[in-house]
Formats: structure tokens, C-alpha cells, sequence
């Protein structure tokens, strides 16, 4: 069994990783949509701001200055800078777990972000800037998958990743899909692009959709498509797939925790009827997911960080 300051630092850098991510592509789509000089471009950046729970009305809203904080403000302890300073702390505590490509990567992102220059570089080209860090973050992921052992350790980090993304992503459809939107139903054509841009999935969608761009067929999409690396499904079906291997060596009484939570969330996602859900509303769901992810990540914290010494001891 791994020791319990490991597995924490690995399964936070996972998350850390996925969160700057995460910032660093709604701030790119925010930007851009600023592009439209109309009330949907003010719409895609009010989401933008209220999926990282900085709620206010789009319209007032100065998306640069917006955008270069949750980007480079070191006082944010969520903006990317803050995140990724978080994630190279953690990988710095257990750098025998990882690789060196793993490690070079994610430092090298570090000190791009943390560079004196930074700030000057994305004011004179923030999309350029913004592309560069999530190309990094990528090429991080990609180092981890292809030189680290699938083990434990490998383990750890990439169920902080599905994780965060399930959260990050229910985040992101409850603002957008709730049943009392705060900023008016989402319909116009550049929003919704914009929203399938934050979660990346422009293209994904359009190769099952093609051009018909419809809130439904959206949120169908990225809550319940199985082979969509970034919908709810398939992030939940990571998370129980990488706690079932994590709890083999784990006693059985202690199983019944966070792998039977992520199992049942993973089975209401896998059994949920479409139809029921565009008829009561994609709120209670959503918030469920939410809700669920919340008590796996502390049932996680109680089988494999937080435990009792006397679990851990031979008899």
C-alpha cells in the first residue's frame, strides 16, 4: 500500500493540472468571444466568470483584465499560475514517483508562467500565450501516460484528474443548463460554440451532430457520451475503473467506500433516461454529480490518507 503523503501529492497534482487547464481554456474562449461585439459574446464571458464562481453580469465585465487574473494572479489561490505552482510542489514531494519527462515538463510550464516577462507576454498576445500553456499541459499528460508505470502512483494522479473534470465540467452545464438560468436562456449560435469550446469539444460534437448546434444535443453530449474523453460519463467511468485498482489492496471492509460511491454514480449516469432528463431539467442531476463527487473525494481521503494508523498495522 502506498503511503498516504504520496498518494495525496500525486492525486493533487492530478488535480492541480486539470484545474489550470481547465482556467487556462475558458480564459482563451473568453477572450475570443469579446470578439463578437454583441450581448452573446457578453454571454459566453459571463459563463466563462460564473463557471469559476465569479458571478456578475458579463456586460460589466473587463474580459482582459478578467482573464489575466485567473490566469496570472498569485493571490487567486486557484488561478493557473497558483495552480500549476501548486501541482510542481506537490510532484517535487514525490519526484521518485514520476519521470523525469513528466517533471521537466511541468517545471519548464512553471517557470513560463512564474517568468517576470509573463505578464508582458500575454498582454502583447494573450491567445498565443494561453495556446502555449495548454499545449504544455498536454504534452504533460502525454509524458505521464507514455513513460510512467501504470501503477499506483499513475493511478493517483490521473483519478485527481477525472476528478476535477467532472467537477469542473458539472460546473460549467449548471450554470449553463440550470432551470432558472441567471442570464437568460442559452439559444444564441456564438455561446453555445463558446461552451463547447470550454470544454473542448467543438469538433468531438460536430463529428456526432455535424452543424446542428442545439442545447440539448450539447448537453447530451457532454454529460452522456461514452466515448467523449471530457463528458461526465466517460470522466466518472475513469474515476471507478481507477478506484476498483486501487482498492485491491485495501481490506474488504474497507472497499465499501469510495469505490461504491463512484460505482453508483458511474451506474446513474450509464442507466440515466435522456428522455427523463430533458423533461425534469438537467439541474438535480448536474448537482447530484457535484454532490457525489464531493463524497468520493472525502471517502478517498478517509480509505487512503486519512485512515487510522491501526488500519495500515499487521495484526
Amino acid at each position: 500500500m502506498m503511503l498516504a503523503r504520496v498518494a495525496d501529492s500525486l492525486y493533487w497534482l492530478g488535480r492541480y493540472i486539470e484545474r489550470a487547464e481547465h482556467l487556462s481554456r475558458l480564459s482563451s474562449v473568453m477572450l475570443n468571444a469579446t470578439l463578437d461585439q454583441t450581448d452573446a459574446g457578453a454571454h459566453a464571458v459571463w459563463i466563462a466568470m460564473a463557471a469559476v464562481g465569479e458571478p456578475g453580469d458579463g456586460a460589466d465585465v473587463a474580459s482582459f483584465e478578467a482573464a489575466r487574473k485567473l490566469v496570472l494572479d498569485r493571490q487567486d489561490p486557484n488561478s493557473v499560475v497558483s495552480s500549476l505552482a501548486r501541482a510542481r510542489e506537490n510532484a517535487r514531494q514525490v519526484r521518485d514517483q514520476i519521470t523525469t519527462e513528466t517533471w521537466e515538463r511541468l517545471n519548464l510550464l512553471y517557470l513560463k508562467v512564474t517568468d517576470p516577462r509573463a505578464a508582458k507576454e500575454f498582454s502583447d498576445s494573450s491567445s498565443s500565450f494561453l495556446h502555449d500553456v495548454i499545449a504544455d499541459l498536454h504534452l504533460f499528460k502525454g509524458a505521464a501516460d507514455t513513460t510512467m508505470s501504470h501503477g499506483e502512483s499513475w493511478r493517483f494522479m490521473m483519478l485527481g484528474i477525472y476528478m476535477e473534470r467532472a467537477q469542473l465540467v458539472s460546473r460549467l452545464l449548471e450554470v449553463c443548463f440550470a432551470d432558472s438560468p441567471r442570464h437568460g436562456r442559452l439559444d444564441d449560435h456564438v455561446a453555445l460554440v463558446s461552451v463547447l469550446r470550454m470544454a473542448c469539444a467543438l469538433e468531438p460534437y460536430l463529428r456526432v451532430y455535424t452543424a446542428e448546434i442545439e442545447p440539448r444535443h450539447i448537453l447530451e453530449f457532454l454529460v452522456f457520451d461514452e466515448d467523449f474523453p471530457r463528458s461526465i460519463r466517460f470522466a466518472t467511468a475513469q474515476i471507478e475503473q481507477h478506484l476498483t485498482a486501487l482498492t485491491r489492496s485495501v481490506s474488504a471492509g474497507e472497499r465499501a467506500g469510495p469505490e461504491r460511491l463512484a460505482g453508483r454514480l458511474k451506474a446513474r449516469l450509464q442507466y440515466a433516461d435522456v428522455d427523463e432528463l430533458k423533461a425534469l431539467g438537467a439541474g438535480p442531476l448536474l448537482t447530484t454529480v457535484v454532490n457525489e463527487c464531493a463524497r468520493i473525494h472525502e471517502a478517498i481521503y478517509e480509505t487512503f490518507v486519512a485512515y487510522p494508523l491501526e488500519m495500515r498495522l499487521p495484526a
